[in-house]
């Protein structure tokens, strides 16, 4: 095959991946972030010569990361050059790498990585479109399976490269596209010589110290030293686990509203469904959970789903610290993903202790406490979660509120002795974020209502009784 008929024959399979892969919907604005390697420019000229056919406009982004000096200001020479030729349109910019990887405590080539897409973000959102185009070629996707790998993947990591990725970067949403996914780099190189480009070298990929770079210059090279189709079987690997991976999450979306449902920024696993899923499907709701309350699983590793778990069977009130502030919390029927967990409990904080009036409606931060009395003939049972019946007599006019205190016990009903209420609450699952705001009612003598739950024994309605209390308690909306 001659070298021209090779550079005709990449557009085509270009143009035959992204129609494939529907990478492109059209109309569409492209930006194709361009460093002035030659990935970058044989995709430049790729797109460049399919406009026609995929009805796109480009538009070019190169970012100045400032770490090789005037061998990256020459960089931007060249693609401003590029530009020009080709006159399209280019937002050529620098940004300091350094001082951002100090800041955020970061690796240079995470820092790099980071500023280099809230760039592109930038200049997509300043054209009107959210379509990045990026130069990852068939190498590239070999390389980063085994750095997946590597650094402990899971099935995940093993698909690699998307051909398609949706991302954000500082509150803006990408999708990040790689039309040369399938292209080796030694006929992206040919391709660049065909139509005498000319692209810059970046010095820094010979570099050994980058952990990527000795994956292309050591370990690929040892690797087939074992299998000379090495680069095959690890493109298979891939693709098999895509497949997979596509059809996990197709099951999960179907399991999904089964087992999760969402109360403001917090996702509510329910306990006894999520327990008889196989573990491969827990694994990826998880990651669904870290994905919508985050809306990126940039800072979420394999480690941190494991790390779940391998704690999903152990006791209520187990909580599991994760990135950007996510909480992991277990309770006895059910697990919390939040990064306020506390929005969840029913119970507003009780700030103090209230004075009930009885009877009449008494007003406190939070709740509407109502309390009517009646002669056991005008009684009828009404009895509910906010509702309590006490025989009048036994409860007196002198009620008051407040939260759990050490050393309070009450006799719960149906029970023959006495209880400190803090093992009540633990017996009865009560969620531990849960039992500080709980209200207790109580007189002089006694706890009468652990609300929500259980009233004293000793207080209830009998057959001998003339008063009835009724307690009604309401939680405010907010």
């Amino acid at each position: 095959m001659t070298v021209k008929k090779q550079s005709q024959t990449i557009e085509q399979r270009v143009l035959k991946f992204i129609q494939h892969n529907h990478l492109i919907p059209c109309p569409q604005k492209v930006v194709v972030a361009v460093s002035g390697g030659p990935d970058s420019v044989c995709l430049l000229y790729s797109l460049y010569h399919l406009q026609t056919s995929l009805k796109i406009s480009l538009y070019i982004a190169h970012l100045n990361h400032q770490l090789r000096g005037e061998e990256s200001d020459q960089d931007s020479l060249y693609v401003d050059e590029l530009a020009k030729k080709l006159d399209i349109h280019a937002t050529i910019e620098k940004r300091n790498v350094t001082t951002y990887r100090d800041k955020h405590h970061l690796s240079l080539e995470e820092a790099a990585r980071e500023v280099r897409y809230s760039f592109l973000g930038q200049v997509a959102e300043s054209i009107g479109t959210n379509l990045v185009a990026v130069g990852h070629n068939l190498n590239d996707q070999i390389e980063t399976i085994l750095l997946h790998i590597i650094r402990g993947t899971g099935t995940l990591g093993l698909r690699g490269l998307q051909a398609k990725q949706n991302m954000q970067f500082d509150g803006r949403r990408l999708a990040v596209i790689r039309p040369l996914l399938e292209v080796p780099r030694e006929e992206i190189e040919e391709y660049c010589q065909f139509l005498k480009l000319q692209p810059r070298n970046d010095s820094s990929n010979l570099s050994l110290s980058l952990l990527r770079n000795r994956i292309r210059y050591e370990l690929v090279p040892l690797l087939k030293s074992y299998n000379p189709g090495i680069s095959e079987s690890i493109l298979r690997i891939g693709s098999i686990a895509q497949g997979d991976q596509s059809l996990l999450e197709s099951l999960s979306l179907q399991t999904w509203p089964e087992i999760v449902r969402q109360e403001k920024t917090t996702l509510i696993y329910d306990k006894e469904g999520f327990s008889r899923l196989a573990i491969s499907l827990k694994r990826q709701l998880l990651r669904m959970g870290f994905e919508k309350l985050l809306g990126t699983l940039k800072d979420i590793e394999t480690r941190h789903i494991e790390e779940v778990v391998q704690q999903l069977s152990r006791p209520a009130g187990r909580q599991i610290t994760l990135p950007e502030g996510l909480v992991f919390s277990i309770e006895y029927d059910r697990y919390l993903l939040s990064r306020n967990t506390k929005e969840v409990i029913p119970y507003p904080e009780l700030e103090s202790e209230y004075q009930i009036k009885v009877p009449g409606k008494t007003e406190i931060p939070g709740w509407t406490i109502t309390a009517r009395q009646f002669s056991s003939e005008q009684y009828s049972k009404n009895q509910s979660r906010w509702t309590a019946t006490f025989d009048c007599d036994l409860v007196g006019n002198n009620i008051r509120l407040h939260s759990r205190r050490r050393g309070d016990t009450f006799q719960p009903l149906g029970m023959n002795q006495t209880k400190k209420v803090g093992e009540f609450m633990l017996d009865a699952r009560i969620p531990r974020e849960w039992r500080k705001r709980i209200p207790i009612f109580y007189t002089p003598h006694q706890v009468i209502w652990v609300t929500g739950y259980r009233i004293d024994e000793r207080v209830k309605v009998t057959p001998l009784t003339k008063h009835v209390l009724i307690l009604k308690i309401v939680r405010k909306k907010n």
